[in-house]
């Protein structure tokens, strides 16, 4: 089975500042993205032990390392992509005739992901989702990786809101974090491609 990678980042470290500093971006990807595609590999190889071995008496625990650690890879995976030096500003096109139809207006829907975001407890993501079978958009707090996910709904845009994401630069001061991802760190290009990419699946 190919292992899990962690894919490079689309831009230098330093390349979004100054709302997201170059030492955060190191330690987020080098160090916690790398330990969730690490964790998402191990448990998959505890897991092929296990059907080896027709053993699975740790199969819960196994299962829940496995939606954990493979949730935090896809989720990071996006957001890396999700955010560029030149981001920030609003949406066009087809993606933002679809945020005008499914919330009222683009200020809608970013007053609501912001809400939605700022509201998560704990740890977790605020994200954007389509319904691939209709492509419809509608808003999610995930909590952790893989809590309040809907089945059948592809995340196109993800807010990282575990405190790993921004402390260094925000301390407790989530919705500042937000407010600079919003205004200035939005790839709107990345996301508009995977609205698309969902919408023709």
């Amino acid at each position: 089975m190919k292992k899990a990678e962690l894919p490079p980042l689309p831009y230098a470290a330093d390349a979004l500042e100054p709302h997201y500093d170059a030492r955060t971006v190191e330690l987020h990807h080098g160090k916690h993205h790398q330990a969730y595609v690490n964790g998402l590999n191990a448990a998959l190889d505890k897991l092929t032990v296990a059907r080896a071995a027709g053993d699975f008496a740790l199969i819960k625990h196994l299962e829940r390392e496995v939606a954990f650690h493979g949730g935090g890879h896809v989720l990071h995976s996006i957001f890396w992509t999700n955010l560029s030096p030149d981001g920030g500003s609003e949406p066009g096109g087809v993606l933002a005739d679809s945020l005008a139809r499914d919330f009222g207006s683009y200020t809608a829907f970013d007053a609501h992901l912001r809400a939605a975001t700022n509201a998560v407890e704990g740890s977790g993501w605020g994200v954007l989702a389509v319904d691939s079978s209709s492509g419809r958009l509608t808003v999610l707090q995930v909590e952790k990786h893989q809590n309040l996910l809907l089945p059948g709904w592809v995340p196109i845009l993800v807010i990282d809101v575990w405190e790993h994401a921004y402390y260094l630069k925000y301390q407790n001061r989530r919705g500042e974090w937000v407010e600079a991802m919003m205004q200035h760190l939005v790839n709107w290009a990345d996301v508009a491609r995977r609205y698309g990419e969902a919408i023709r699946a």
